[in-house]
């Protein structure tokens, strides 16, 4: 996947004043579109999408060094007008192009390079589990996308849950785990930025198919799980768990994300204050 990865970031290169959709670089990797995304942002630290925009910008920058006019630099990068050119240009530097040649002010955005990067050793434990299909079942909201800390909506929709909800949600519950999960899906880009929002469902799995009003049902088709335990502080761990399964496990791995919800479950521990045991789900298949 290293490899494929820096063959991608040259295809990028060489297509920058083409019109490269993700979709074209995704089927260039080999991979789905879904999952090529996913693994570039948890490696790079910034959506593919951003990642384009940048380089397009910096090599305007260049070219702007170089006398090229704005306009020309507009239209050269993709721009459907040169206002567009310049806010886009204004925002990412803090300057306007023309100050570039006037101002010799400049701004860059060197080219991504993927190297293999030893991290202590550790090794990472999971299991694959193949399951039928299943309804997730719950209360859910949509949420902002957030990576560390504590989520203050998904507290929220928590502390929503009725006695009645809980009390259908465990006369339902008929499949491992055998825990309430919280649940992810439908995230905006594709779940490849931090300003978007996803759903979040706090509920159970279930194989029943007759569920009240007061609760959502999410079909989920028959899939292979890749199961990654974690224990430690909580949620530092779990979320440091989960970006180690994308950056980590999954380039190395023969597996692919796939696009279903994502889900985990939590268990505090009693005698140790703000330690859990965590398992998280991820839905994958053979590459």
């Amino acid at each position: 996947m290293l490899k494929e990865l820096n063959l991608v970031i040259d295809y990028i290169e060489d297509h920058l004043t083409d019109e490269l959709s993700l979709e074209q670089i995704s089927q260039y990797a080999g991979v789905s579109d879904y999952h090529f995304r996913k693994i570039f942002f948890y490696l790079s630290g910034l959506p593919l999408s951003e990642y384009i925009k940048n380089r397009k910008l910096s090599e305007a920058n260049k070219d702007l060094l170089h006398g090229e006019k704005v306009t020309e630099v507009a239209f050269k990068y993709g721009y459907q007008s040169v206002d567009g050119f310049t806010r886009a240009f204004k925002k990412w530097s803090g300057f306007l192009p023309s100050d570039v040649l006037k101002k010799g002010t400049s701004k860059s955005f060197p080219k991504l390079s993927f190297v293999i990067t030893v991290k202590g050793g550790n090794s990472m434990e999971f299991r694959i589990e193949e399951k039928p299909a299943f309804n997730l079942v719950g209360v859910s909201k949509r949420v902002p996308m957030q990576f560390e800390g504590v989520n203050n909506e998904i507290v929220k929709l928590a502390q929503s849950i009725t006695e009645e909800q809980k009390e259908e949600m465990h006369s339902l519950q008929n499949i491992e785990p055998y825990e309430i999960v919280n649940a992810s899906y439908d995230a905006d880009a594709n779940f490849i930025k931090e300003e978007g929002g996803l759903t979040h469902l706090i509920g159970v799995l279930t194989t029943k198919q007759e569920v009240s009003d007061q609760l959502e049902k999410v079909p989920v088709e028959a899939h292979t799980w890749a199961i990654f335990p974690n224990e430690g502080p909580f949620p530092s761990t779990l979320q440091e768990t989960m970006a180690k399964t994308y950056s980590e496990w999954l380039p190395s791995s023969d597996y692919e994300v796939i696009q279903a919800p994502t889900f985990s479950f939590t268990k505090m521990d009693q005698e140790k204050k703000g330690y859990a045991y965590s398992e998280i789900w991820i839905p994958v298949q053979k590459k």
